[in-house]
């Protein structure tokens, strides 16, 4: 059943309280923790409420009351690809507008998504599960789904075509940029991504939901089903999504192979330096060190802020340029898994550059594989 697979999701992880105002409420944690010995029915009960305000976090002068405007996502433009904490909260309310909570983070770090989410997340928010809303037929993490599992998964969450889509994640701007990605590439371009994500929501002083309510938990469950009743064959519904796939905005191995002979696309790394370079091993058992020959190293935080949020349109520019990368040739991103490779996308996306591939294998499927030529700097 579905609550049952998002039990064992929810409850299969150590959780490691995260850098925020919240550790500073233990008898959060300590909720979670008890609710961990209840049976999953017992979690369902609509028990949202509301964490106040962090007052050690400074509130900028932008997120006073009264200095914003209200815009529906039908007039929001889709030439940028973020919008800002602000707009968000004057609009958080508006009836065709989703908001999805995407966060994912590397083994390394410890950190558990789904747990974080219960403990605090914007008002409102669903839960987008990266690695379940994935192909199930690879071994390679959080791949692209099909059409037929990807509609099926955001039906389950109650996302129509209809509606806008702003997507965040708990590190700033980092895995939400991998589901902006996705529903672009399945043909909704009305999606943007929360700049500077959670952290600066509640750096601006904005309140955040504890413990999702049952509709909450039981979507992101079904979402789960749904995908896997896709690949077993076994019929799903009602569909409320309907899905135009664009196969220019992803890329397979033997499209980035063909490249390096053709080289139509530049091909940018989204990887550390040390890890382009082959100095440093990969994170991933198995996969050899190095790079594609033929691409250039643009690590993903040259795209951010300080705060984790998107650099503005000249400094963009500045960081391609020092790379020697022309905005009038192709691009086409990688990275480890496909993530950090869409944050690369969404920094060319600000400047104008919406068509750019992300080869979805990435590093992870190319290092591994036994006949791809692998170069390295060292």
């Amino acid at each position: 059943m579905a609550a049952a697979l998002f039990t064992r999701t929810l409850l299969g992880h150590r959780l490691v309280p995260f850098s925020s105002p919240l550790s500073s409420k233990p008898q959060i944690f300590t909720t979670l923790f008890n609710l961990q010995k209840k049976p999953f029915h017992s979690l369902l009960k609509p028990s949202a409420y509301v964490v106040n305000k962090t007052p050690s976090w400074p509130v900028m002068a932008s997120s006073i009351a009264g200095m914003r405007a209200s815009f529906s996502t039908q007039s929001l433009s889709t030439s940028d690809p973020v919008v800002s904490v602000d707009w968000l909260h004057s609009n958080l309310r508006e009836p065709d507008m989703k908001v999805l909570d995407a966060s994912w983070y590397m083994p390394d770090e410890q950190r558990n998504p789904i747990q974080e989410y219960q403990v605090a997340h914007i008002p409102g928010a669903l839960f987008f599960d990266v690695d379940g809303i994935a192909d199930r037929t690879t071994k390679l993490p959080h791949m692209l789904p099909s059409e037929e599992a990807f509609a099926a998964a955001v039906s389950a969450l109650g996302i129509q075509n209809k509606e806008g889509v702003v997507v965040y994640d708990g590190k700033g701007i980092f895995s939400a940029s991998r589901v902006w990605w996705m529903f672009r590439v399945f043909g909704h371009d009305r999606v943007w991504v929360l700049d500077g994500g959670l952290p600066r929501w509640r750096a601006s002083g904005y309140d955040v939901e504890s413990s999702a309510s049952s509709d909450a938990i039981l979507k992101a469950s079904a979402a789960s089903e749904a995908i896997e009743k896709v690949y077993q064959g076994q019929a799903v519904g009602p569909i409320t999504f309907q899905t135009k796939f664009q196969p220019h905005l992803i890329w397979t191995l033997d499209q980035v192979r063909k490249n390096i002979e053709e080289k139509t696309h530049q091909h940018l790394d989204a990887r550390s330096k040390a890890r382009f370079d082959g100095s440093a091993p990969e994170p991933r058992k198995g996969i050899r060190s190095g790079h594609v020959p033929g691409s250039k190293c643009i690590p993903f935080a040259q795209m951010l802020d300080a705060s984790q949020t998107l650099l503005p349109e000249d400094e963009l520019k500045k960081q391609f340029e020092k790379e020697g990368i022309s905005l009038d040739t192709p691009v086409v991103t990688s990275c480890g898994t496909g993530v950090t490779a869409c944050i690369l996308a969404l920094g060319l996306h600000r400047l104008g550059k919406t068509d750019v591939a992300v080869y979805d294998g990435s590093w992870t499927e190319w290092g591994a594989h036994p006949d791809t030529p692998v170069d390295t700097s060292s």
